[in-house]
């Protein structure tokens, strides 16, 4: 009960200190303190240490990047949820659990490092299906560096896991690589790509930045970058937990 509340009062403490530097809106605020408070108060200081590992380095990297608009609700339940569920899972399933809650904060972590950090390379990214050139930023595109840091966000999770005695050091690394890889794949393949007939570009939103109306090119028009996020913090959870099997 003790460690319950504690995990309710520190989830709170978060969700309110990243709403007021601006990191989470207000739906992503509430998201955050319910995803925070399932972990900790199911994971306890483990699994905290493991939300930290994923949460502050995404958080700086997104405030410094282009991409600095507050994470909404859903986005935060995209990259969160599966790992909530996981440290529930954990009160009773034990290690398995423990691991897949681990490797979905890899997924995300490495998913969050190669975007953040790989748009900003000054490379031409390729999609990872076709290897031609694609814009920056567009969802499926790969770059070097981006590569480089997926990898290290993936080993920033597996590393804190690792120590905190929650699952093995490899295998959550192992699973966040592959979940960032399964987005990647999702990017570039079934994620909805729109165009905008007024500015005559492609996005990846129903609505253009000019306000536009888009229509669906490729995908299935349900695929958007969040339904890519949760499956692959899925990924990440179910890879990670195979490995302590």
């Amino acid at each position: 009960m003790t460690q319950a509340l504690l995990g309710v009062g520190l989830a709170a403490l978060v969700a309110l200190i990243a709403h007021r530097a601006r990191t989470l809106s207000t739906s992503g605020a509430v998201a955050a303190f319910a995803v925070g408070a399932i972990v900790f108060g199911a994971a306890g200081w483990r699994g905290a240490a493991v939300l930290f590992a994923f949460f502050i380095p995404s958080a700086l990297l997104s405030r410094r990047g282009e991409r600095g608009a507050p994470r909404s609700g859903w986005q935060v339940l995209a990259n969160g949820g599966v790992a909530a569920c996981c440290a529930l899972l954990a009160t009773r399933f034990g290690a398995a659990a423990s691991a897949a809650l681990a490797g979905a904060f890899a997924a995300a972590s490495a998913d969050t490092w190669g975007t953040e950090i790989g748009t900003r390379a000054g490379q031409t990214p390729v999609s990872i299906l076709s290897f031609r050139p694609v814009a920056v930023g567009r969802s499926g595109g790969i770059t070097l560096l981006g590569s480089l840091a997926t990898i290290g966000g993936a080993l920033c999770v597996a590393l804190v896991a690792a120590g905190a005695g929650v699952a093995p050091l490899l295998g959550v690394a192992t699973g966040g690589i592959a979940g960032a890889f399964l987005d990647s794949l999702l990017g570039a393949s079934l994620q909805g790509l729109r165009y905008c007939p007024a500015c005559d570009r492609e996005c990846e939103t129903l609505r253009h930045e000019c306000g536009g109306a888009t229509q669906l090119r490729r995908g299935l028009s349900w695929m958007e970058n969040d339904a890519v996020n949760f499956a692959a913090t899925l990924c990440g959870a179910i890879v990670a937990a195979l490995a302590v099997r």
